[in-house]
């Protein structure tokens, strides 16, 4: 099987009081990029997310968004910090002296200073969390790929019958340069008679003339390595994988054979058969820019 490059996918799951959300989205590229949009509080685990997402995706660009939320009750807790309400009385006993002023410090003034009270999260179980979230990640990547893969089997059927049309094409170019041999040895001779009358034609010099022509306008070589780039995109796209370098370079080769043939050609038939496919291919060659 065959995987396009644009995807999506979405996971859900709430455990232990907690729910994690993860969707993932792509668009072609031309090697694996990976962004990660989540909560600074998991920043931790982004190397291991990107091993994850590592066993499903290839190539492509890839958007993923993780959301968290923590619906444990005491997920908080109070820290009184001792040392720094000491500090503060300490000074306060000073100020008190230096100024023959009345130490009226309470227990409630002193506990709205800065940093006697603080709030601290209590520490998270990271393999419970990880868990979680790895599950997650796969239920999305999942999806991911599925999507993937209906869309690539769409993108394999559409490239067949381009390929077979492009094929006909060839087909059509194969049949016909022969004939623009003959057409051009009828049309030389019909003029050299027209010139010179009756005066018996030189046979040789005739022969040596369509010769030249032949050799310039001849294509089989091109013929035959379009007909195998064809057959073996074709196979490549039947054998699946990760196949969209391969077939790219492939596409470029096909162009490449095509500009040749059309550079050839003195035949009209011809030079449009060789226009249209080049177009084909142009569009073979935008399809293949989606496959991974």
């Amino acid at each position: 099987m065959i995987k396009s490059m644009t995807g999506f996918g979405r996971c859900e799951i709430t455990e232990n009081n907690r729910k994690f959300t993860v969707e993932m989205k792509s668009v072609n590229h031309r090697y694996l990029d990976v962004n990660i949009k989540m909560p600074k509080k998991l920043n931790f685990f982004e190397s291991a997310i990107r091993g994850e997402l590592k066993n499903y995706i290839s190539r492509g660009k890839v958007d993923v968004f993780i959301t968290y939320e923590d619906f444990t009750e005491n997920n908080t807790t109070i820290r009184y910090n001792k040392e720094i309400a000491t500090e503060y009385l300490k000074y306060l006993k000073e100020m008190a002296e230096d100024f023959q002023l009345d130490n009226d410090i309470r227990v409630s003034t002193l506990s709205r200073y800065p940093e006697v009270f603080t709030m601290e999260e209590q520490t998270m179980d990271e393999e419970e969390l990880w868990k979680t979230l790895q599950k997650t990640i796969k239920g999305a990547a999942e999806g991911f790929v599925q999507t993937r893969i209906t869309e690539g089997e769409n993108l394999r059927d559409d490239l067949i019958a381009k390929l077979d049309n492009m094929l006909s094409l060839v087909d059509f170019i194969s049949e016909r340069s022969p004939q623009i041999i003959k057409e051009y040895h009828d049309k030389l001779l019909a003029k050299i008679q027209d010139m010179l009358g009756d005066v018996q034609v030189d046979e040789n010099r005739l022969l040596t003339e369509v010769t030249i022509f032949a050799d310039k306008a001849c294509v089989d070589e091109e013929i035959v390595r379009l007909r195998s780039h064809i057959e073996t995109t074709k196979k490549t796209l039947q054998e699946g994988g990760s196949i969209g370098r391969k077939l790219d370079f492939i596409a470029q080769e096909m162009n490449r054979e095509a500009n040749t043939t059309l550079s050839k050609s003195n035949d009209l038939e011809i030079s449009n058969c060789a226009i249209e496919l080049k177009t084909e291919i142009e569009k073979v060659r935008e399809q293949i820019q989606n496959i991974e």
